[in-house]
């Protein structure tokens, strides 16, 4: 029996990404607002910066939970409970009327995107055959990105009408309606080597893929320190020429447009040719073009060099989660994802931290060539670990078992099921 050749990602579109769209409005909206809500609850400008913190510390503790639910409930559950507590959360920091009742609303948004981000990327590994998997991840990283683009735009607009409570309404209904959307995945039927496998636990699955996690593993640490570095050095070295803050923002949202533009050629390349051939271009791309910003002396070259590291981290959209799901087993995947997930997690808190201690000791460019530095290292570490070949994935073959269709009440057959994990 052949994988299926004629797979069509927008079978997917509105019950895998829609939600995955409206995620991303709901952050974009709520991310502006949350320093100026502090702000007018009478935090500190510290207290301030600490809530965005917050969403960190909420996801990363959080991953290995999100786990063990979407083990136990399944993908579709866990995006109806993950989507409940989202809309909680934007409820009650738009009801705060205390910086402590704020922050648990902000952390809230944090376990809920941690347990969202899972069950979607595990349902998306489930339900796509492999030879289209990094398509499938790369779109649905480019979807989040769209609607994180969107967000600030219609957070703006209800802010209009409501001040900032408006943002956080714009938040609740778009997860809400996440929410609803996440209901029509069709369930997936059990997979067959988990029906005589003893159930995985997070301690077993982080033994017997340790190799993976202390290779591959640091790689994805080290692309998501650097991913994490770029949102806040755009700003801060428009600030250092003494650019004005619109024109700032002009300069973040090209690159943020060419980053979305470029997601799906990426993902096609990856299946196509192998992992290596986007992985590391990108973090070298990345790289270089983060040490150069210093060079930097105006507007026009600030945003042509801000433009090559939005194409630089748009074509890398989803190979996280690719490398994720071409590595995780049949029986423990969602335990997988949960501990892989912790060390993008972990990337995402510590670059930075390098940025800030590098220019706290040294100065701003000092530091943003260290986070550059990263960028090559993270290239260099997915030169040695990723498979340099073109997957046997990129095209359809014998597989080794039955495939898994979707549970239809239609006579319409569902989405092959992905071949071993080995193979990409």
């Amino acid at each position: 029996m052949t994988a299926a050749p004629d797979f069509d990602l927008r079978r997917l579109a509105i019950p895998a990404y829609g939600p995955s769209l409206l995620f991303g409005v709901a952050e974009g909206a709520m991310l502006p607002v949350i320093p100026l809500s502090a702000r007018d609850l009478g935090g500190s400008v510290a207290a301030a910066a600490l809530m965005i913190t917050l969403l960190n510390v909420g996801s990363l503790l959080f991953n290995v939970p999100s786990s063990m639910i979407t083990a136990r409930y399944g993908e579709r559950h866990a995006l109806i409970g993950a989507s409940v507590v989202g809309v909680l959360s934007a409820a009650c920091c738009m009801l705060a009327n205390s910086l402590a009742m704020f922050a648990i609303g902000v952390f809230l948004l944090g376990v809920s995107g941690s347990v969202f981000m899972l069950a979607r990327q595990s349902y998306l590994t489930e339900a796509v055959p492999a030879h289209f998997r990094a398509r499938a991840l790369s779109t649905l990283g480019g979807v989040s990105r769209v609607g994180m683009f969107a967000g600030p735009f219609a957070g703006a607009a209800a802010m209009g009408l409501w001040h900032l409570r408006g943002a956080y309404a714009v938040c609740a209904l778009a997860l809400a309606v996440a929410g609803v959307l996440g209901a029509t995945l069709q369930d997936l039927p059990p997979h067959p080597a988990r029906a005589s496998a003893a159930p995985a636990t997070v301690r077993g699955v982080l033994r017997d893929h340790r190799k993976i996690f202390l290779t591959i593993g640091m790689g994805v640490l080290l692309v998501s320190a650097i991913r994490a570095t770029r949102q806040a050095v755009v700003p801060l070295w428009s600030e250092h020429l003494g650019l004005t803050a619109q024109t700032a923002s002009i300069i973040y949202g090209v690159a943020g447009g060419i980053d979305m533009l470029v997601f799906y050629p990426a993902g096609k390349v990856m299946d196509v040719f192998g992992r290596r051939w986007v992985t590391v271009p990108s973090m070298l791309v990345m790289g270089l073009s983060m040490m150069a910003i210093p060079l930097t002396h105006g507007a026009l070259t600030l945003c042509l060099v801000a433009g090559i590291l939005g194409f630089g981290n748009g074509i890398g959209s989803g190979m996280v989660m690719t490398l994720g799901a071409d590595y995780s087993p049949d029986v423990g995947r969602a335990q997988f994802l949960g501990i892989w997930r912790e060390l993008s997690d972990a990337g995402q808190t510590i670059g930075p931290a390098v940025l800030s201690g590098v220019t706290a000791a040294f100065a701003l460019g000092a530091g943003i060539v260290t986070s550059g530095a990263v960028g090559l290292a993270a290239a260099l570490v997915m030169w040695r670990s990723v498979p340099p070949l073109r997957t046997r994935n990129s095209a359809p073959q014998k597989e080794t078992r039955p495939r898994r269709p979707l549970r239809h009440t239609s006579a319409q057959p569902g989405p092959a099921r992905p071949a071993d994990r080995h193979t990409s």
